[in-house]
């Protein structure tokens, strides 16, 4: 049986973070891990858009959806070269996009995803512990 460590590693190098799910799921089913580190490289890989720029599309997404746990790609953008002012333009751009589809619940509420986001930002990039879900304070 593998190491959940060595599983771990593997993620981090595929996905650039580790996902909270694989963490929980890694010493349970690590090849099941593997596998699905293995699917998300495939879908970022660099090809006609780099690695970059779909990380950053994907935080843009998260912010657009309030989704707690899509905001979490703005750690793989920066560690795949994404400067601050690319990762501000992408949470302007998911700002932006909550406005204009159905049943979303709008540029206030993605504001504070926004706003999360450029907090992971600075804190990763500081060196310092980061969180990007807090259940008590996000929606989704």
């Amino acid at each position: 049986m593998e190491e959940k460590e060595d599983v771990l590693e593997y993620v981090e190098k595929k996905m650039y973070f580790i996902p909270r799910f694989l963490n929980a799921l890694a010493p349970h089913a690590p090849e099941v891990a593997k596998k699905f580190a293995d699917y998300y490289e495939g879908g970022r890989a660099d090809k006609y858009l780099k690695r970059k720029e779909k990380e950053l599309i994907f935080t843009a997404i998260g912010v657009a959806t309030c989704s707690p746990r899509c905001i979490v790609h703005v750690i793989p953008a920066i560690k795949a070269g994404a400067t601050k002012e690319e990762v501000m333009e992408a949470v302007i751009v998911g700002l932006f996009a909550t406005g204009f589809y159905p049943n979303n619940v709008g540029i206030p509420y993605a504001a504070e995803y926004a706003m999360k986001v450029l907090e992971i930002d600075e804190k990763y990039r500081a060196g310092e512990p980061w969180e990007y879900l807090v259940p008590e304070e996000y929606r989704g």
